[in-house]
């Protein structure tokens, strides 16, 4: 492998890396504490994600409790869940904040699919950004004498099997999130 393509590695990496983040995100048939871990709290006159002022855990397929470690955060937790782009409604319950997700509806999960594939998309475009990037430098080190014709081709091809294997991993991705998003 070539230390011009495999530079970019952290690169690629970073856009599957975020993808995984976005899918996760997503609502799935089973709740998941992913769907509230980054949702950002008002708390100490700062902003901090959920994870980092709450424990967070799964009651059965379809709930999530979370347990505020300081428990004057409960209020700023509840306002930050209910403002969400979740659709749901927290219940306060005693010291505990719990969250049930109702089974979703076929309009819904068609609605989330598509979602699902939109950040994908984005995700490809992000590996054609960092292709790009690196096909301009192959052919600036070629004009400029630093690699030959045959050196050029055999980085192109090289290049485009890389973007081949993270389009495919994406691929396997998207699928696996569309099949849990059919589970019923």
């Amino acid at each position: 492998m070539s230390t011009l393509v495999d530079s970019n590695q952290k690169e690629f990496n970073k856009i599957v890396d975020f993808l995984d983040k976005e899918i996760g995100s997503l609502r799935g048939a089973r709740a998941s504490s992913s769907l509230v871990e980054n949702i950002l709290i008002e708390v100490y006159s700062s902003k901090m994600i959920l994870k980092e002022v709450a424990g967070i855990h799964l009651e059965g397929h379809k709930s999530i409790v979370i347990e505020p470690w300081d428990k004057n955060n409960l209020k700023p937790i509840e306002k930050a869940i209910s403002e969400s782009s979740l659709n749901v409604v927290p219940m306060v319950d005693g010291q505990i904040i719990r969250i049930n997700f109702p089974p979703l509806n076929e309009e819904k999960r068609k609605d989330i699919i598509r979602i699902l594939h939109q950040k994908a998309e984005h995700a490809r475009v992000g590996l054609r950004g960092v292709r790009d990037k690196i096909k301009d430098n192959i052919f600036q080190q070629e004009k400029s004498g630093e690699i030959g014709e045959d050196e050029k081709f055999r980085l192109m091809k090289e290049l485009d099997e890389k973007i081949g294997n993270y389009n495919d991993i994406i691929k396997e991705k998207v699928e696996k999130k569309e099949k849990e998003l059919m589970e019923i």
